[in-house]
C-alpha cells in the first residue's frame, strides 16, 4: 500500500464517523426524530416545544366518558418518511 492509498483510507476512516456524528446531532437538534434498524430507517416529526396549542406534548386529551388524546397540528400535519431496506422474514411454520 503506497503512501497515497493509505492517506486516503486514514481519511476515509476518519470521514465516516464525522459525518454519522454531525447528522445525529443535527437530527437531535431538529424537530424530526430518526429511527433505523436493519428493515428500514424511519424519520418522524416531534412535537414542537414552543407550540402555543400543546406545549410539547403533541396533544391534549378530550374529556368525555371515554377520553381520546386529540393530536396537535405542529407534528401531526407533517409528513413522514420511511424507506424499506431488507424485507421482513417470513414464518417459519405453516398458517393454521
Amino acid at each position: 500500500m503506497t503512501a497515497r492509498q493509505l492517506r486516503g483510507a486514514l481519511l476515509l476512516a476518519a470521514v465516516v464517523p464525522l459525518a454519522a456524528a454531525t447528522a445525529a446531532a443535527a437530527l437531535r437538534a431538529s424537530p424530526f426524530k430518526l429511527y433505523a434498524d436493519r428493515h428500514r430507517i424511519e424519520i418522524t416529526a416531534r412535537p414542537r416545544p414552543g407550540c402555543p396549542r400543546c406545549h410539547g406534548e403533541g396533544g391534549w386529551w378530550a374529556g368525555g366518558a371515554l377520553p381520546e388524546k386529540e393530536a396537535c397540528g405542529c407534528w401531526s400535519d407533517r409528513r413522514e418518511l420511511r424507506i424499506r431496506l431488507l424485507p421482513a422474514p417470513a414464518w417459519n411454520e405453516p398458517p393454521f
